[in-house]
């Protein structure tokens, strides 16, 4: 018996080595053994591992069990390859990552990193190759393989962050034909945008003055399209134990917490990115720029880049140019333009994942003098009670007699940057008196009323001073209140109050009240909305028909040149001309009958959630099941932004961005907090996590976060190690 024991170990062994041997690890020190997920009864990871590189290993193996399908697009996108999958119409996008970066430069960025990312960049690369490697049946659109540069691409933590702001159309009609981008072109994109629901985030950090527990706490609330970001626990015996939101394949979470600091970002108005207009000159066929007195060469390369034509794939070049501004992105009045931005990955990378560990204030404002998260502000709270606003964090020193709203003479040397301001220049807010400060994507002039920034002692490059409905209505609902606790924090998250419609129905009605000719046919509608108290709701046919006037008002209506989104509501409620109300909204009513038969049909049989499938790019169809939803568009200042996408070939509206992940976190000896998911964590259809949190999204149930050990074992429905 001893002998046959003996073999079966050794034919055990032998089995267990040739699996290893199968997948060559970039990391020298990640093992699967030392990797357990536990996945509780909502399907979150909660993932442990011996180092942090270990931990990130099994982060990005639960990713890619949740939605590899994700993880896989977001570096498809990121390193410029999507032409391959989707076609010649991609090509631009590809050519602005690689304007930005190549390969080659992103393999540098990974040699000169320090040893502690590096192997962080392996385990990332390492965590998504091993689970292709045990899931065989995973056919990927295009990346068998990944490596460890590939973050450099995706470092700051927002999907796209400031590349998304370079113009692909800009870029084609200079590299395709030396052109700019005609105006009407650049109109009609504009006004496309204008409709798209705005994006942003909410941030609200409450000191204990204001709280029923006499602790600090925060609400996290991006507003992003919905199933963009997982939610996960990573835990490591090196001080890692970081519990949020991680976008698809990234190896850190990006808007969370610990057990002593959280963080929330938001989209800022602080001015990162300049267009420089160069003064090009060819001399023998080399392309220079002036720069003060000097003629510099213009660095010139070739970028080859592959698209799908059919069952073939093919290949374009394209010449690269580049000043010490940045790449030729595009022409503005004849003449060539370089884009500047913050391309600093490994300094990204490092703060990104240094800020997950953070303890306390003080090292956490030591983080963040990394200063190079460019495109966010930070809401921030922690267990000592502080709580903080960071507007911005990569800001640039510029020469204040230049207007760098608009693009700036690249040949004048006082025009370049010069250095970074600090943590202590930027605009920066600890521990108002009043006790919470807010920022909902709003001016960081209004943040904490009268203990907020103030306007004149920053540079007009930091701030533009623009509010909006959710900062107006975070205000008025954090004004005076006290003995907040987290249900209480929830409650006002979702506060269905709409400022935008106090604004824009008021002069509607009186319009029509005061005709003396009235249109019988708008009569009823028009006594509706004045009975109406401006609040949202599934059952509210006030609402239907607020939101359908709202909407045609953005598409046709007029406004001065230059004026806010919040600005025009305000203008079109008060100022315009009462006909061209009335039309509009006679418009809107007979869009509604059009489409079902009446005016009046409350909004949750219009405003509805489905998920049909685990498409990046949501299909949607009347004739499948959904869900009624109560929730409203963030341009109408809701604070629980429910945005949908106009394009889907459908009668009903049918949410694609704002809430998503949402937390809210109390912190003290023990951190309590609570979470919700638009649908769920799974991008599998076949998954029974794939809609489970879709109901309670639309009811406001969140779920208890299971943050401790003793908590994740309670409510664990699966336990696996990685290695067995």
């Amino acid at each position: 018996m001893k002998y046959v024991s003996l073999v079966f170990l050794l034919i055990f062994l032998s089995c267990k080595t040739d699996s290893q041997k199968t997948i060559d690890f970039f990391s020298k020190t990640v093992n699967p053994e030392n990797v357990t997920i536990i996945r509780d009864n909502f399907g979150v990871p909660h993932i442990y591992g011996k180092t942090d590189a270990d931990a990130v290993f099994g982060l990005l193996y639960a990713q890619c069990e949740d939605d590899f399908n994700r993880v896989e697009q977001n570096y498809i996108w990121a390193i410029g390859r999507l032409a391959e999958v989707e076609g010649e119409k991609a090509i631009y996008s590809d050519l602005r990552a690689k304007l930005f970066m190549t390969v080659k430069e992103a393999k540098a960025n990974y040699e000169k990193s320090p040893m502690w990312l590096k192997e962080l960049c392996n385990a990332f690369a390492d965590g998504i190759n091993y689970y292709l490697h045990k899931h065989p049946e995973v056919k990927p659109k295009l990346l068998t393989k990944f490596e460890p540069w590939m973050p450099m691409y995706f470092s700051e933590g927002s999907i796209g962050g400031d590349i998304e702001r370079i113009s692909t159309k800009k870029i084609e009609a200079f590299y395709n034909s030396w052109m700019e981008l005609p105006e009407t072109e650049m109109l009609e994109i504009n006004k496309k945008q204008e409709m798209a629901e705005p994006q942003g985030s909410n941030g609200i950090a409450l000191s204990g003055d204001v709280t029923k527990s006499g602790n600090a706490m925060l609400l996290i609330n991006p507003h992003t399209s919905f199933f963009f970001r997982g939610e996960v626990h990573v835990v490591s015996e090196e001080g890692l134990n970081a519990y949020g939101a991680v976008t698809w394949g990234q190896f850190f979470v990006y808007q969370g917490f610990n057990e002593k600091t959280g963080w929330m970002h938001t989209s800022t108005y602080t001015d990162v990115m300049d267009e420089y207009l160069e003064t090009i000159i060819k001399v023998e066929g080399t392309y220079l720029y002036k720069y003060g007195e000097e003629l510099r060469p213009v660095e010139e390369s070739e970028i080859v880049l592959k698209y799908k034509d059919g069952n073939a794939v093919k290949e374009k070049i394209f010449p690269k140019y580049k000043t010490h501004h940045g790449p030729i992105t595009h022409r503005v009045n004849g003449q060539w333009t370089a884009s500047a931005m913050m391309w600093n990955p490994v300094n990204a990378l490092k703060q990104s994942f240094i800020r997950t560990k953070q303890s306390d204030y003080k090292g956490f404002r030591e983080m963040m003098d990394i200063r190079t998260n460019s495109s966010n502000n930070t809401v921030y709270a922690d267990a000592a009670g502080n709580i903080a606003y960071f507007h911005g964090n990569f800001i640039p020193k510029r020469d204040t007699t230049f207007n760098f709203t608009k693009p700036v003479d690249g040949s004048n040397p006082k025009t370049d940057w010069n250095g970074l301001h600090t943590v202590d220049e930027n605009i920066l807010l600890l521990n108002p008196k009043n006790g919470w400060l807010q920022n909902c994507n709003s001016t960081p002039y209004t943040a904490a009323l009268e203990f907020s920034p103030k306007k004149e002692v920053y540079p007009n490059y930091m701030s533009i001073d623009r509010e909006n409905f959710r900062g107006v209505h975070a205000i008025n609902l954090l004004k005076g209140k006290k003995d907040i606790s987290i249900d209480g924090l929830i409650e006002l998250a979702h506060d269905p109050y709409l400022p935008a419609f106090k604004a824009l129905i008021p002069g509607l009605v009186e319009a029509y009240y005061k005709r003396p000719d009235r249109n019988s046919k708008l009569q009823g509608a028009i006594d509706v909305l004045a009975k109406w108290d401006f609040k949202t709701g599934k059952e509210s046919v006030a609402m239907t028909l607020a939101h359908f006037y709202g909407t045609k008002y953005y598409k046709e209506g007029n406004y001065e040149k230059g004026m806010t989104p919040m600005e025009r509501v305000v203008y079109w409620g008060n100022e315009s001309p009462k006909e061209e109300r009335l039309r509009m909204f006679e418009l809107a009513l007979d869009k509604l009958i059009a489409d079902f038969g009446t005016w009046k049909i409350p909004w949750g049989d219009v405003n509805r959630y489905q998920r049909l499938t685990g498409d990046i790019r949501q299909p949607f169809n009347d004739e499948k099941p959904s869900i009624p939803v109560g929730f409203a568009s963030g341009r109408w200042g809701a604070l629980a932004a429910y945005g949908a996408r106009y394009d889907n070939n459908t009668k009903k509206i049918y949410g694609t961005r704002g809430n998503s992940f949402v937390a809210v976190v109390e912190f003290g000896k023990k951190v309590k907090a609570k979470s919700m998911l638009a649908g769920g964590q799974s991008g599998n259809p076949k998954s029974p996590h794939f809609n489970d949190q879709a109901q309670r999204y639309v009811n406001v149930l969140f779920k208890d976060i299971s943050f401790y050990k003793e908590d994740v074992l309670k409510n664990a429905k699966r336990t696996y190690k990685l290695g067995e």
